[in-house]
């Protein structure tokens, strides 16, 4: 595979969540005021979500975001607007600030899943704001790939892509630590009318066992697709979930079209998605460059090892180390019984190996290690002294 000219081929996309405050920092109680299908609402009326083309290259992704964050801007301006750059959300009163998107119409089922949502998990859960990474393998690779295979080219890719899902859900661990860039919040995700800012005990919230988890470890099947889509309808069935669309595990496979249970069992894997990056608010753009490039290259890397069984134990474990990423003191913090920094870098240094060839690659994970060898280097550190700054 790495041999391949189309290795560093695919498809990129992104879906950025913001919230819009008003000029004093404070939630908007205005309408959504975009009619674009780039610049969307997620789950409350006041929460931007950018989405971007699909792209060539993370650079290319990364310059239509860019475009599409400078036309929002304009638009808030005109209303004196601006979009609030951190995962955390900003302060409130109480939950009465946060109105669900007002979806109507042909989309008013939209607004009955988040209502839904609103009484099994709170609507403050749902004010953590990220970044969506998405990614499929270009045609030509996976073509090139097949050929051979008695499969045919639609089991091959499921396959490919099935493979890809476990590998990268038992390491998401690593881009945690990697890019968690929200240790602060403000008092009011407590209780109501708390004022005050504080350093958290985690991280990255959001990616924090305070944030976007089901009220259960969900366990999967992963022998194929077929038995992977049956085992989430199984905990729709049983009303541990509303919809598919709740299962929240911080590594999705989508199909093309519309996402949706049946179109992924019936037309197979379009792209997978990577849930689990803070919006990194020393950044233009809430995203650095260099980490979706990495992100790029641990897909690429951990496609190449070997399969395994995914087994429960294995998946509550995921889970477990997920979390503990999400510390900020990560003293004492193992994944899998050893020391997170030193199992950081063992794969870092693998994937060094891994991509020797490749000057471009090797200084995108020199850049990640930086961050394992002086703990100021942390997106998290490096938020706290700003914000620090901001205040003095």
């Amino acid at each position: 595979m790495k041999n391949s000219p189309y290795f560093y081929s695919g498809n990129f996309g992104l879906e950025r969540e913001t919230l819009r405050v008003d000029k004093n920092g404070r939630l908007s109680v205005t309408p959504h005021p975009f009619d674009s299908k780039y610049i969307t609402r997620d789950f409350c009326e006041n929460q931007i979500e950018i989405i971007t083309p699909v792209c060539g290259s993370t650079d290319e992704m990364l310059d239509k975001l860019g475009k599409l964050d400078s036309e929002a801007r304009a638009v808030l301006d005109t209303i004196g607007e601006r979009i609030w750059l951190y995962s955390n959300p900003p302060h409130f009163e109480t939950e009465n600030d946060i109105p669900i998107a007002a979806f109507d119409g042909e989309q008013s089922s939209k607004r009955s899943y988040r209502e839904k949502l609103q009484r099994r998990y709170g609507k403050r859960l749902m004010l953590f704001s990220g970044i969506h990474f998405n990614f499929s393998f270009g045609d030509d690779l996976l073509h090139a790939l097949h050929k051979g295979s008695a499969l045919t080219f639609g089991e091959f890719r499921d396959r490919l892509y099935l493979r890809l899902y476990k590998q990268l859900s038992r390491y998401s661990w690593l881009l945690v630590l990697l890019t968690a860039a929200s240790p602060v919040y403000d008092l009011s995700l407590d209780e109501d009318y708390a004022e005050g800012v504080v350093l958290s005990r985690y991280s990255s919230m959001r990616n924090s066992e305070r944030g976007y988890w089901n009220e259960f470890v969900p366990v999967l099947d992963h022998t194929d697709l077929k038995a992977y889509t049956e085992s989430i309808q199984n905990y729709v069935n049983k009303g541990m979930l509303f919809s598919p669309s709740e299962l929240y595990l911080p590594i999705r496979m989508k199909p093309r079209g519309a996402n949706t249970l049946e179109n992924l069992a019936e037309n197979g894997v379009d792209h997978i998605e990577l849930r689990m990056f803070d919006l990194n608010p020393l950044e233009p753009l809430g995203i650095n460059r260099s980490d979706l490039k990495f992100a790029h290259l641990l897909i690429l890397y951990l496609i190449s090892l070997d399969d395994f069984e995914y087994t429960e134990q294995l998946q509550y474990e995921a889970v477990e180390n997920h979390r503990s990423a999400a510390l900020y003191d990560l003293r004492g913090i193992t994944v899998s019984g050893r020391d997170i920094i030193g199992s950081a870098r063992d794969i870092l240094d693998s994937m060094k190996s891994f991509f020797s060839s490749d000057k471009s690659a090797l200084n995108t994970i020199d850049y990640e290690l930086g961050k394992l060898a002086d703990s100021s280097e942390r997106v998290c550190e490096r938020v706290i002294k700003r914000q620090l700054l901001d205040v003095l």
